[in-house]
């Protein structure tokens, strides 16, 4: 038996930085696949495309809709020319934006900043904490189509090349604009493939939780059970809980890509004591070791951040040792790590 209490360095590895993927690759579903028998901890090494191998009819694959707003934007103030960053967090209400702004001591309330000619206009309304700023938006025309033409994706901080095209920051099904970074481990998913899936007799179902910056928080207690999740809106549908509750009661396997559909799932089977039922609302759900698991029977994933809540997840469901056995595989045979790198099926 594992033992149950953890600290933070138990979630460590050691990781050559050369391994952390800075591009996407040409093909996304050329990525390599690190298939993990959470049981038995034996893995086999594949390509994504090989997945459908691992998939079988009847079962239901869900995938997270949410895309990502290009909410790093760069502004200046009126009076000086001085440039400003700021990074959309979330909406708050009406055009009243939750954001981070750099350098943040010169924007108190009441200072105004300008964005691609005057196109965008914004007055800081009230300050927050470890450089926060609520923000009132100020244009002409529609906000989306303006952040779609001055914003950039909001890359991961490990990331340094500028990315040349930003739908690969995009799963190739993303549509309901709100999450901060993407849900990466979709980003290897081809339309060709999901075809191949649907057409294998397995459903593909759709939810939506927007990823919050948060996600890229490190945790910093040593006792890992003093670390507070950050807040994710998750939305289910009627008919996305119906197809999946029908999977289930015919024996089919619910398969999660990524681990913010598997955040909603778990969210919603813990709620409602392992049903699936139409749900919306903020989850901060932390799936740690010792966690019991309600809804999810396999899953896609990338490789994490070491000592990240996201290596503490998916070790709930396969074990410590199994994972870090698995992560330390990965390394020998240089797969890519992170947000643009490879991808593990952790399966039963």
């Amino acid at each position: 038996m594992e033992p149950t209490h953890y600290t933070l360095e138990d979630f460590d590895y050691d990781l050559p930085h050369e391994l952390i993927a800075q591009t996407p690759l040409k093909q996304r579903d050329s990525s390599r696949l690190l298939a993990l028998n959470a049981v038995t901890g034996a893995y086999e090494d594949k390509h994504f495309y090989d997945i459908i191998d691992y998939l079988n009819p009847g079962d239901a694959v869900v995938m997270n809709n949410s895309r990502v707003l290009p909410a790093r934007l760069y502004g200046e103030r009126p009076e000086t020319g001085g440039g400003v960053e700021v990074l959309l967090l979330r909406q708050d209400h009406g055009d009243v934006w939750e954001t981070l702004v750099k350098p943040a001591r010169k924007y108190p309330v009441g200072q105004e900043i300008v964005f691609g000619d005057g196109q965008l206009k914004a007055v800081v309304t009230e300050e927050l904490e470890h450089g926060g700023r609520m923000i009132e938006f100020k244009y002409d025309g529609i906000f989306l189509e303006i952040l779609e033409q001055l914003g950039e994706m909001p890359l991961p901080p490990y990331i340094k090349e500028k990315l040349e095209d930003q739908e690969r920051y995009q799963t190739v099904y993303s549509k309901v604009n709100g999450s901060a970074a993407a849900p990466t481990a979709g980003l290897h998913w081809t339309p060709e493939l999901l075809q191949k899936v649907a057409d294998k007799g397995i459903k593909l179902v759709e939810l939506t939780l927007h990823v919050g910056l948060g996600t890229f928080r490190p945790v910093e207690e040593d006792n890992i059970e003093d670390h507070k999740m950050h807040s994710e809106f998750y939305q289910l549908s009627d008919e996305a809980a119906a197809t999946l509750n029908e999977v289930r009661a015919n024996g089919g396997r619910i398969i999660a890509t990524g681990t913010t559909s598997i955040r909603t799932l778990e969210t919603i089977g813990s709620k409602f004591a392992g049903e699936l039922k139409a749900d919306s609302g903020w989850t901060d759900i932390f799936i740690k070791p010792g966690y019991q698991w309600t809804v999810v029977d396999a899953f896609i994933t990338n490789f994490h951040l070491p000592k990240s809540t996201l290596v503490m997840l998916v070790a709930a469901f396969t074990g410590r040792e199994n994972i870090l056995n698995a992560y330390q595989h990965a390394i020998d045979e240089r797969y890519r790590f992170f947000s643009f790198g490879d991808a593990m099926f952790v399966h039963k």
